[in-house]
């Protein structure tokens, strides 16, 4: 029942050590698209991640491209503060691609018109918030997607 956890160009090395410490502990698989905006041997992101890395599935791609080119038939989902649709609508089922964009401008506007039918939004109730952490955005998508599978 593992969903994947795909970020682009990941920037925050704690949000990325964090994120894959949860996608451990849900049993979820971690696929990181470069550019990242540290290098993999960050003290932070090992720091977030503690000593669970070695245990963690985790894919690297060198960038967009090749990510879409090896996983072409795979289903996903898009998360994006642009989205209309709500997340607890996302058709979840096992190997689903959670797709999340990088923490400073989020996902590419190429992906958000390409795939404007499968883009997905975690609803803000305070005008004052523009987006939420990608660390507690990714929880909040996975353990809903768990809640829909278990």
């Amino acid at each position: 029942m593992p969903l994947n956890i795909v970020l682009i160009e990941p920037e925050i090395p704690n949000n990325t050590g964090n994120i894959g410490r949860l996608a451990l502990a849900s049993g979820s698989n971690l696929h990181l698209v470069k550019p990242f905006g540290f290098t993999i041997d960050d003290s932070r992101l090992k720091r977030a991640g503690l000593d669970y890395w070695q245990h963690l599935s985790v894919t690297y791609y060198e960038n967009i491209e090749e990510f879409f080119i090896i996983n072409k038939n795979k289903n996903m989902v898009f998360l994006s503060s642009h989205g209309k649709q709500k997340h607890w609508d996302i058709p979840f089922e096992d190997n689903l691609f959670l797709v999340f964009g990088k923490e400073s401008v989020g996902l590419p506007k190429s992906i958000i018109q390409t795939h404007s039918n499968q883009l997905y939004k975690i609803p803000l109730y305070s005008k004052h918030v523009r987006s939420l952490n990608l660390a507690n955005a990714v929880s909040i998508i996975v353990y809903e997607g768990l809640k829909h599978l278990d």
